[in-house]
């Protein structure tokens, strides 16, 4: 599977772009701003935020609209929003930090996928799935700047339709594998439903799937 198919198969699974570019214009310039506040301020934007750019000054039906449609995530009470594929306040294995500010990101491709959108340096403290051994990524945009202990990461997709959240079911297994080995392992001869992924390979998919959403 190339790249390009890649992204499509992502897209027919979790099809942001579309769901974005079916928005009213005021709605898809909230999500725009709730994912450049990620990295302008740590976190996304607040409720009082979002009504001082909808008209009427009501964040409510916003976030319903935006969570409806899996572009965000809500907390419990369904009034704010904490996490917008692919970063997120919520605690997963993938720490993200860039311009001073850290928060987390939904899954590994999500991770070396915020680099590209903002062309901004990224450092990712994550660890590979099976093993749970630290791994440390560095990029700059489209690049990786370094990776410890190895830059013979591998990121591993098991394709599949989310249930529900995204968030909370199919981002749980796109995951960071030590090698080559380990991740041939981990696909057990199903590349079908599992694609194997090299750091720079997994970086061209998350660019091409999350930049036009920017």
């Amino acid at each position: 599977m190339n790249i390009e198919q890649a992204i499509e198969r992502l897209h027919s699974q979790l099809p942001l772009r579309d769901r974005q570019q079916a928005l009213p214009t005021e709605l898809a310039e909230v999500h725009r701003a709730i994912l450049r506040s990620f990295i302008e301020q740590g976190r996304p934007l607040k409720s009082q935020e979002i009504a001082a750019m909808v008209t009427g000054g009501d964040a409510s039906e916003a976030l319903k609209r935006l969570g409806d449609d899996d572009l965000v995530v809500l907390d419990r009470t369904g009034k704010e929003a904490v996490g917008a594929y692919p970063m997120t306040l919520s605690d997963t294995p993938h720490r993200v930090m860039v311009a001073g500010h850290s928060f987390h990101a939904m899954c590994a491709l999500d991770a070396l996928s915020i680099a590209p959108m903002y062309d901004k340096e990224v450092r990712i403290e994550s660890r590979y799935h099976v093993t749970g051994e630290p791994v440390t990524i560095v990029q700059q945009g489209m690049n990786i700047v370094e990776a410890h202990p190895s830059r013979d990461v591998r990121v591993g997709v098991h394709w599949q339709n989310p249930c529900g959240a995204a968030a909370h079911s199919m981002c749980l297994e796109m995951v960071f594998l030590r090698d080559a080995d380990a991740a041939a392992k981990w696909q057990g001869g199903d590349a079908d439903s599992i694609t194997i992924f090299t750091l720079e390979e997994a970086v061209a998919f998350g660019a091409g799937f999350f930049k036009p959403l920017v």
